[in-house]
């Protein structure tokens, strides 16, 4: 897409929410939805679509972990690091993970897999549990977790 291209989309995709308060929020959603991310080049023409300055809408954007100001990754795996699921093994299957994926937890990276921290997806009973590519895994261990792993290895991810 070109950057014409991506702020033609951006200016359409924010303009229902301009005159409505507290838009700047459903606005960035809309572009996300669309784009995939928020493109960082993009914030000054959303601060200056509504009415907010560019920190304000930076501030926004970083305060929120859901939100990504680059491209996705080709797949994300969501470990849960709350309680219950840290007090049945998840602290060492997030380390398996990092190191399986040669990725930190939260942090960009050029890996096709995204690993995110989540902090309770409802299956403390059974934990430990994640989200792959939005499909939740219940009861989830080293050896399963590197089975998951293998599989988006070969749906195009690649190991860092």
């Amino acid at each position: 897409m070109s950057d014409s291209s991506v702020s033609d989309t951006v200016r359409e995709a924010i303009l229902a929410f301009q005159a409505e308060p507290g838009g700047l929020m459903p606005a960035l959603w809309a572009v996300q939805n669309v784009l995939g991310y928020i493109p960082e080049e993009e914030v000054p023409t959303i601060a200056k679509a509504m009415n907010q300055s560019v920190a304000e809408v930076h501030g926004v954007i970083s305060f929120y972990h859901d939100f990504k100001s680059r491209p996705p990754a080709a797949h994300t795996v969501k470990i849960c690091r709350a309680e219950a699921c840290q007090a049945m093994g998840g602290r060492r299957l997030q380390a398996f993970a990092e190191q399986q994926l040669g990725v930190e937890f939260d942090q960009a990276s050029s890996s096709a897999v995204a690993l995110e921290s989540v902090y309770c997806l409802g299956l403390c009973a059974c934990a430990p549990a994640a989200m792959v590519d939005g499909k939740l895994v219940a009861k989830l261990d080293e050896d399963r977790l590197a089975t998951i792993l293998a599989g988006l290895h070969g749906k195009g991810a690649n190991n860092g």
